[in-house]
């Protein structure tokens, strides 16, 4: 088998495109048997203390630890066809004193499911920092956004004015969600433990009977060393669940992610002009037409969290069909989409940060649009002021109805709104609201209740949740 590639063969945009170095490092095939012999070491030292090997032969195991040769083991694995065995054979070659006592009492999965485990941990420590980098680029756009107001939109239709600050707090506050579901992930993360073929522990039993060791305190001591919990029950495989509640937190966050994202290609199109993602002075927006600046940013941030989307239910197969005491159809799957789905998440959390860090806020798109559309939502205020001036609400309601309509026919033509003038000019309105107070309880800008204090609010909650942890 090859060990090294090249562009003439198929690879992986994972391999290169996306992600990082550390992150395609955890989840190299190096780093998953350097881990696997971690735990054999691990394993020999319990045994050692039960009085079953030799501190010679623990040494030399740890001697060569970091010796790995993957030419050599799928060399063996082509003859024996089994990975991990044939990782246990190269071991042993290198390890003349110790090689005779590795994976001894142990099952396949006592090794593989606790080094998966502690990928998965070491994968989510790097998103840790990924999530808090974001959350404070958001923070400080936040806070800078705070006060400016802009129009929002239900059903892609104007609705009422709101803040930049506030719609990105909409965000954040979901990114603080996925967050907190990562940290909490982060801390039930656990191995199987060491209990053997069907979870019973039955050959361990065997192993250290009259050593005045238990099988759970050998367990004990071995994830210990690992610094890794594990579950109380498991069977040849730690319960497949786990695989399935990580990958769902991987996917809240591509949720949140999709859904700013989709924004921003809103925002940025022509016809709103209100934001603009950074666009390099030399970059390319189109092969065909040398005019685009095209949302790829954006875009690609919504390709693929909707590939993240899919993987739970690949999760949630393998657990709900993990039949018995264990089926090996899960074994191919995971090695293509637990790497895929965290090289996944951190390219869609640099990425946004990236895009978040360099967002362009376009004050003269926000102002055109809340000048064109603003003064609709604006009706509301002069709606009540004059129903308490002793109006009639129906009446006025129908009123103001009458000159919308009129003035969406104007805007329909490409004119300026006139809505404000024929609603000051009145008579049944002068009657109740002066002209030039009508003028002024139209201005939209004043019509966003206490939104910049509650940006504001959140902004200070992501300081308070990632003060001196950013790196």
């Amino acid at each position: 088998m090859p060990n090294s590639f090249t562009h003439d063969t198929f690879l992986s945009p994972f391999t290169w495109r996306y992600g990082s170095d550390a992150m395609r490092s955890i989840w190299s095939e190096s780093h998953k048997r350097k881990l696997w012999r971690r735990i054999w070491v691990a394993l020999a030292e319990a045994q050692q203390a039960a009085g079953l090997v030799t501190a010679a032969q623990v040494k030399d195991l740890e001697a060569n630890q970091n010796n790995i040769d993957l030419d050599r083991a799928h060399e063996i694995e082509s003859q024996i066809h089994h990975d991990l065995m044939a990782e246990i054979r190269t071991y042993a070659e290198q390890s003349t004193i110790g090689g005779g006592i590795i994976h001894l009492g142990a099952t396949s999965m006592d090794i593989e499911d606790n080094a998966e485990a502690l990928r998965l941990r070491e994968s989510m420590v790097l998103l840790v920092d990924y999530t808090q980098k974001l959350l404070t680029e958001l923070a400080t756009l936040i806070e800078r956004e705070a006060d400016h107001v802009c129009m929002a939109f239900t059903h892609l239709q104007p609705a009422e004015p709101t803040t930049v600050g506030y719609r990105l707090a909409s965000y954040a506050q979901d990114l603080l969600t996925d967050f907190a579901a990562l940290q909490q992930g982060l801390t039930n993360i656990r191995g199987k433990g060491f209990k053997g073929a069907v979870g019973t522990g039955a050959s361990y039993s065997e192993l250290l009977s009259g050593t005045g060791m238990t099988p759970a305190q050998m367990e004990a001591q071995i994830m210990d060393k690992l610094e890794l919990g594990s579950f109380t029950i498991a069977t040849q495989t730690y319960p497949r669940r786990q695989d399935w509640d990580v990958i769902n937190t991987l996917a809240g966050f591509a949720m949140t992610i999709y859904r700013m994202a989709f924004d921003m290609r809103i925002l940025q199109s022509p016809p709103f002009g209100e934001w603009a993602e950074p666009f390099g002075a030399s970059q390319v927006g189109s092969s065909a037409m040398p005019f685009k600046r095209n949302p790829i940013n954006a875009e690609n941030l919504d390709s693929l969290a909707r590939y993240l989307a899919a993987l739970p239910r690949v999760a949630w197969d393998n657990a709900a069909h993990n039949l018995l005491e264990r089926t090996l159809d899960d074994s191919a799957n995971r090695r293509i989409f637990l790497p895929e789905a965290f090289l996944t998440a951190e390219e869609l959390l640099m990425r946004a940060t990236k895009l978040v860090a360099g967002l362009r806020i376009d004050s003269e798109g926000i102002q055109r649009n809340l000048d064109t559309y603003g003064v609709f939502a604006a009706t509301e205020r002069l709606l009540m002021e004059a129903a308490r001036n002793g109006g009639n609400r129906q009446d006025l309601h129908e009123i103001i109805r009458e000159h919308s309509l009129k003035a969406w026919e104007a805007i329909r033509k490409g004119q300026d709104n006139p809505l404000a003038d024929s609603l000051s000019a009145d008579k049944q309105i002068r009657q109740l609201v002066a002209p030039e107070r009508v003028k002024e309880l139209l201005q939209a800008e004043a019509h966003i209740g206490d939104a910049p204090a509650r940006a504001r609010q959140i902004a200070a909650l992501i300081r308070e949740n990632v003060a001196g942890t950013v790196s």
